[in-house]
């Protein structure tokens, strides 16, 4: 059903149809990072982060959300080879929508394809300087590539945007030596 699916999304659109423009969402995002970092519990900073993903998640027309949607299906059956399918026909339609780099990035971490996932990282950071789940991911991506600090590094720029992040147990409680 969902390789039909893939068929039929990829082959609707013509293809000299091009992907609108991503929508702006960095004031949605500014207020809720205000919000989420004034929250006074990890329970209400963990409901305003899950506000966020409502606009990372809005794909720029129809079409890129069906192959969103896909890709995401696709990783939750654990269908990691079909998920990146989906995310490779995202980018290649939307090249400037930063959640298809993420969830292609998220796919390849699952698969342990670290080279991989690293690039899109940087692809979705770059249009999304505050995508506080691109930089988590790419802390978390960076570790199991044994560059520790580096992902640390990273770990602390998402904490700084959302300091009720998962990933914040993953830094050292002492501040690392100059020295090394």
């Amino acid at each position: 059903m969902l390789r039909s699916l893939t068929a039929l999304v990829l082959t609707a659109t013509p293809l000299l149809a091009e992907c609108p423009a991503a929508p702006d969402i960095a004031a949605d995002i500014d207020g809720l990072i205000a919000k989420v970092q004034a929250a006074p519990t990890e329970a209400e900073g963990r409901r305003v982060s899950d506000e966020m993903w409502t606009f990372w998640a809005k794909a720029p027309d129809p079409r890129a959300q069906e192959l969103l949607d896909e890709g995401m299906s696709r990783r939750a059956a654990f269908d990691l080879a079909g998920a990146v399918t989906a995310f490779d026909a995202l980018v290649a339609y939307c090249p400037d929508f930063a959640e298809g780099y993420n969830q292609r990035a998220f796919a390849n971490f699952l698969r342990q394809d670290f080279e991989a996932a690293l690039p899109d990282l940087d692809r979705a950071i770059a249009l999304q300087p505050r995508h506080i789940p691109a930089m988590a991911g790419k802390g978390l991506t960076l570790i199991q590539m044994g560059r520790i600090r580096a992902g640390q590094a990273e770990i602390r720029r998402a904490v700084a945007l959302n300091p009720w992040l998962a990933e914040r147990r993953l830094l050292d409680l002492e501040p690392e030596s100059q020295d090394l």
